[in-house]
């Protein structure tokens, strides 16, 4: 017999090392974060967006002033480093695994400004892309059921099982029940690099991809749909060819090289091509591809590059944000 998830035990133990956090103290753009290590707390980069200092408040109502460390735009986190903390508010570990669907979560944090608030659900699905700035997407993200509403961006989304660990930083929501958030493993790629320098420098190929069809298969000379072809070269520097199409059975699909392998690890999506991106490559640093190209399978290395810092515009940030104003 399975058992029922404990979730008044859940809260008490990770409530304590939940904060609210307000751009400007009580008067609007409160957002939510989780103490992540004796002197940071984790939360969404749009949430301390364009701020050097942010105010803290604990679950016992106590405040403090944080100064934003570190942040990228591209997977949405930041870290903010507080001068103290409360006894209780413990670091809340991070899960070292991707949790599976079915597995019951709790989503903890500041929905419309209430404080200390805890909805439950469980993991929908995992591996998704969240858009965020510029046109990129945050991959690996964890799809829940839990209710999660403006104010809850960078609170934890805590797995009911296996101590209580945080499978993903809450950032948006998409219906009444889909909501995303960023996953443990992103957090445990990005955020100590932001510890460490500040920033994240993303690994780019400058190419644009799509996942590969049965149509776009047959026309490019593939047993079966497997992999990402190239549709665009976003320079026209790199070593890749597409673009071009092909009419299959009446439609025309993307002709072009066929990436079905990054560093040693197979890639059956685009969402896989981007996750290897984030965790297995570094801009300036030579990797080796897999892919085919006329029917051919062959080996390519390439250095990716690193992309671009995003501009200002954050209309995409703002129509998907869980932050909420308060008055």
């Amino acid at each position: 017999m399975d058992t029922v998830p404990d979730y008044e035990r859940l809260y008490g133990e990770t409530a304590p090392s939940v904060v609210s956090i307000y751009r400007e103290a009580g008067r609007r753009g409160a957002g939510s974060g989780f103490v992540y290590d004796t002197d940071h707390v984790v939360t969404n980069e749009h949430v301390v967006r364009g701020r050097e200092r942010v105010d803290v408040r604990y679950a016992d109502a106590s405040w403090t002033n944080g100064l934003v460390v570190g942040s990228d735009r591209y997977t949405d986190l930041a870290v903010v480093e507080v001068p103290d903390r409360p006894a209780d508010a413990t670091p809340l570990a991070v899960a070292e695994s991707l949790p599976t669907p079915g597995r019951p979560v709790a989503a903890l944090g500041n929905p419309f400004g209430l404080d200390g608030s805890i909805t439950t659900g469980v993991v929908s699905g995992v591996n998704r892309s969240m858009p965020t700035a510029g046109g990129f997407a945050v991959p690996d993200a964890v799809q829940t059921d839990a209710p999660i509403d403006p104010g809850n961006s960078g609170g934890p989304l805590v797995s009911a099982a296996d101590g209580y660990g945080v499978v993903g930083v809450n950032r948006a929501k998409s219906g009444t029940a889909v909501g995303f958030a960023v996953s443990a493993r992103v957090v445990a790629t990005v955020v100590p690099t932001l510890l460490d320098e500040g920033r994240y420098r993303h690994a780019s190929l400058g190419i644009e991809t799509t996942d590969v069809t049965p149509r776009v298969a047959t026309a490019n000379g593939l047993d079966r749909p497997r992999g990402v072809v190239v549709v665009g070269d976003r320079d026209e520097t790199t070593p890749f060819r597409g673009g071009s199409t092909r009419r299959v059975r009446g439609r025309r699909v993307p002709t072009g090289d066929v990436i079905v392998g990054f560093a040693g690890h197979e890639v059956r999506s685009h969402e896989e091509l981007t996750r290897r991106l984030l965790t297995d490559a570094t801009p300036g640093e030579p990797v080796s591809l897999r892919l085919v190209r006329d029917g051919r399978e062959r080996e390519l290395t390439v250095t990716p590059v690193e992309r671009p810092v995003p501009g200002e515009d954050r209309r995409r940030a703002d129509s998907e944000s869980t932050t909420i104003p308060v008055e």
